[in-house]
């Protein structure tokens, strides 16, 4: 499958380059960053996890993309679409997430971003359904997902965490579609 590249106003959401690992192992190293994930990553583990959201892309046509700055070209972190396998919660196991560093919170460039990757799935992948799972007082991701038109699903025990899931239809994010702009 060819690599994809996905515009917003601000961001631009690309295929993961070699010269990605430095800023990404960086970022995936700040306490605060990865405050509401499993932990912080080495070197060695984000490169790992690039190297697994490459073969994603190339199995199912998308992914967690790098995303830098449109204007600069500075990284900005991650955002995409994912399967999540082993979801025990529902059927439709694609997964809207972000990680972003920290000098670009508090900007809407999570939302815009996640948007961006809503409208692949749904528009260009034929996804019928995407979910968002984070932890309960991880707000600012609770804060999005609510952006973007998902509505709160339920609680879940998950990979030994305790999570609070959103989820949204493409026939409910084609009715919201109207009020965005498409950034």
């Amino acid at each position: 499958m060819a690599p994809l590249e996905i515009e917003t106003d601000r961001l631009r959401l690309r295929p993961w380059r070699e010269g990605d690992l430095d800023a990404y192992a960086h970022m995936c190293a700040d306490p605060e960053v990865m405050r509401y994930m499993p932990g912080v990553m080495t070197r060695e583990q984000a490169a790992e996890q690039i190297a697994r959201f490459v073969r994603h892309f190339e199995e199912r046509g998308h992914c967690y993309w790098a995303v830098e700055d449109k204007v600069s070209g500075a990284f900005v972190g991650r955002i995409g679409l994912t399967h999540q396998q082993d979801w025990p919660e529902d059927p439709h196991k694609t997964d809207v997430g972000w990680l972003l560093d920290r000098a670009y919170w508090s900007r809407g460039l999570a939302t815009e971003g996640a948007w961006a990757s809503l409208r692949h799935g749904f528009e260009e992948l034929g996804i019928e359904r995407v979910i968002g799972i984070t932890l309960p007082d991880n707000l600012a991701s609770r804060r999005v997902m609510e952006k973007l038109g998902m509505a709160y699903r339920g609680e879940a025990r998950w990979k030994g965490f305790d999570l609070v899931w959103y989820a949204i239809d493409r026939r409910e994010w084609r009715a919201d579609r109207g009020s965005r702009t498409g950034s």
